[in-house]
């Protein structure tokens, strides 16, 4: 009895641990739809919107600005109370970028172009230690035989005996393997949206080794007024005719979700852009699992595109869901040592 005991402890155990670990840190988009950038209304937006937020240790910001236009600077406290860009902790010029929280405490981000800072782009938040509270073990009740008279067997020749029954234990279906998710493609990389020196062979390079499928993302990251971007035909495509495109998107940076297969062509419609090569042909395969929460909101002023669609809001990642794999490790263990637990005691 003791032996069952201590084996029911040691599997509430397992799983209470395993619980604990499969809890995803959650990444939390900076400002929302308002991104990181020179706030309308001061300081006062990025304080609103880290006060109903809660950061623990493992936690991802994710700042998304265009590069060139601003930047995310760590820094200290009388740093962020005078707005000093002096001598940052640390910094990120290329957008948009993801700082996971390492150390619990007062954390302070500023923008060091000059006058962001004092025009309020800048965040203060306070991390607590751990991404999630540890679940309280089980406690294994213990299991009280009935008190009954032991029965004794009758007694049975070995010619007339019947044969022993045999107790299999039913066999377990393994855990089905978890479907891809959805990914966010930053088009380019670092070199962001904008006339390559390299012709559209840039564009076509980075596409070459990825794979798109249905819910996937494309972020577009341009300068407002000097690109844009639209979704094309391929004859459009072809001969950069910039006359009729699908859908245009002109403020940057630009989230695109992926809403059907077969190929999908891009383009910048300002004057010679497209034919320096400012052009991206994709082909999108399949569907993902459960697309990725997009980095960016929507732009303001955006066409809604009729195959694509715009990303509609920044994640919301308060709740992140446990892996699928890890969650069904600990039922699929309890399974087995509360059959053998009942097997044994059928025996």
């Amino acid at each position: 009895m003791a032996r069952k005991l201590t084996t029911l402890v040691a599997f509430a155990a397992i799983f209470a641990l395993l619980q604990h670990v499969s809890m995803a840190q959650q990444t939390h988009v900076v400002g929302d739809a308002l991104a990181w950038t020179v706030p309308s209304g001061g300081a006062a937006a990025y304080s609103a919107w880290a006060a109903g937020k809660t950061f623990a240790v493992g936690d991802i910001l994710l700042f998304n600005f265009t590069t060139g236009l601003h930047s995310v600077a760590e820094v200290s406290k009388a740093a962020f109370d005078s707005c000093n860009t002096s001598s940052p902790i640390s910094i990120s010029t290329n957008g948009p970028i993801n700082i996971t929280l390492r150390s619990a405490g007062s954390h302070y981000y500023l923008c060091t172009f000059p006058s962001h800072c004092a025009l309020g782009q800048k965040l203060a938040i306070n991390v607590s230690g751990s991404t999630s509270p540890a679940p309280q073990p089980a406690t294994a009740r213990p299991v009280i035989p009935p008190t009954s008279a032991p029965v004794m067997a009758p007694s049975v020749s070995p010619s007339t005996a019947p044969a022993p029954s045999v107790s299999v234990a039913p066999a377990t279906a393994p855990a089905p393997a978890p479907a891809s998710v959805a990914q966010t493609f930053i088009v380019g990389d670092n070199m962001g949206w904008s006339v390559p020196t390299g012709g559209p062979v840039s564009y076509q390079r980075w596409a070459n080794d990825k794979s798109f499928k249905v819910g996937d993302t494309l972020v577009f990251n341009f300068v407002n007024g000097a690109h844009n971007v639209a979704r094309i035909s391929k004859a459009s495509y072809d001969s950069c005719n910039t006359a009729s495109p699908i859908n245009t998107i002109s403020t940057g940076p630009a989230s695109i979700t992926l809403t059907n297969s077969g190929e999908h062509y891009y383009m910048c419609t300002f004057p010679g852009h497209c034919s320096m090569g400012q052009k991206l042909a994709i082909n999108v395969t399949g569907s993902a699992a459960a697309p990725t929460p997009s980095i960016a909101a929507t732009p303001s002023g955006s066409t809604v595109p009729s195959g694509d669609s715009p990303a509609t809001s920044p994640p919301a990642p308060s709740a992140s869901a446990p892996s699928l794999a890890l969650a069904a490790l600990p039922v699929t263990f309890l399974s087995l040592a509360f059959a053998r637990l009942l097997n044994s005691r059928v025996l």
